[in-house]
């Protein structure tokens, strides 16, 4: 069975920090394994108990803590492996903290592109805090920021002790990413924050169609009005992903191909990299059918409507 990964995002400062510190003491959330990739910049050293091995060490909750000195690749392989071979306690769960500088696209990417790790891993969806007090002018002024909550399934406002979030954030935030649920990290249940494919609206939310440009991002929802087929899917998303992948920050949707139509495929794609598709059982209640969510770096609807045209594209206003 594939272990559910959860990436934690946010800008500088915005509590990502804090968030996960919280998460990691609930019930049941000792069997996590956390990667972090600015080991000195984190403030979990209190929490840590017993060193494990060099790369690894034991947090007070019984979660595993290591960082990213050198390449996510590696440090997920080797974590696994000793998983495998029982030199780390068990672990039923991943949740990577990524830099506040890091877009995430690049790390989708990462995880989609090693067919090992899609062997071992599951995308459980991207959480991106966002805080309350400066989230306005980090939005407008960095474009990492913008990319973050872009990307995000779930965003999470923090620091709403101090200014509780205006409607302005909201609405800002709401326009850039429609598709994700948005809450406050002070009311919200941090550890179920992780596990936001366990949420009963992730799917609906899922594939609701971002409608605003920012730092040069585009966003749009293609809808597939007649059937198409495996083959001409892969033939039309995976040369748009090979001729403008570094541009195609992700792709995500429900399609019925045409030979199993009543059992819907979750498409996700980050770059260069198709994700195998995962398979429902039925389609979701009130999900739209056929729909393709597109966030992209300067890539237009024109460019895209041409390469699914044997399915009838058009562009979708829900």
């Amino acid at each position: 069975m594939r272990l559910p990964l959860t990436i934690l995002t946010g800008f500088l400062g915005s509590g990502k920090t804090t968030l996960l510190r919280r998460a990691l003491t609930a019930p049941g959330m000792a069997e996590t394994a956390v990667i972090v990739n600015e080991w000195g910049a984190v403030g979990l050293d209190h929490l840590l108990v017993e060193t494990v091995t060099e790369q690894v060490a034991l947090l007070g909750s019984g979660c595993l803590c290591c960082a990213v000195r050198q390449d996510l690749v590696a440090t997920l392989y080797d974590l696994l492996a000793r998983r495998a071979e029982g030199s780390v306690p068990p672990f039923r769960r991943v949740v990577i903290e990524t830099s506040g500088l890091a877009e995430p696209a690049p790390i989708l990417y990462t995880l989609g592109a090693d067919a090992g790790l899609e062997r071992a891993l599951r995308l459980a969806g991207v959480v991106t805090t966002v805080e309350s007090v400066a989230g306005l002018a980090t939005l407008d002024r960095f474009a990492e920021a913008t990319a973050q909550a872009v990307l995000a399934d779930r965003i999470l406002l923090t620091k709403t002790d101090l200014l509780p979030a205006e409607p302005a954030l909201r609405a800002r935030l709401a326009a850039i990413n429609p598709g994700a649920a948005i809450e406050s990290a002070a009311e919200a249940d941090a550890a179920a924050a992780l596990f936001i494919e366990q949420d009963a609206q992730f799917r609906r939310r899922l594939f609701a169609a971002p409608a605003a440009h920012s730092h040069g991002l585009e966003t749009f929802t293609l809808a597939l009005r007649r059937p198409i087929s495996r083959l001409d899917f892969a033939r039309a998303l995976g040369g748009l992903a090979r001729e403008r992948g570094v541009d195609l920050l992700r792709v995500k949707g429900l399609i019925g191909f045409a030979d199993r139509p009543d059992r819907p495929a979750v498409i996700h794609a980050v770059q260069h990299t198709l994700y195998a598709p995962e398979w429902l059982g039925a389609w979701p209640e009130a999900a739209p059918r056929d729909r393709l969510v597109f966030i992209t770096r300067a890539i237009p609807p024109a460019d895209v409507l041409p390469r699914f045209a044997m399915a009838d594209p058009v562009l979708a206003e829900d």
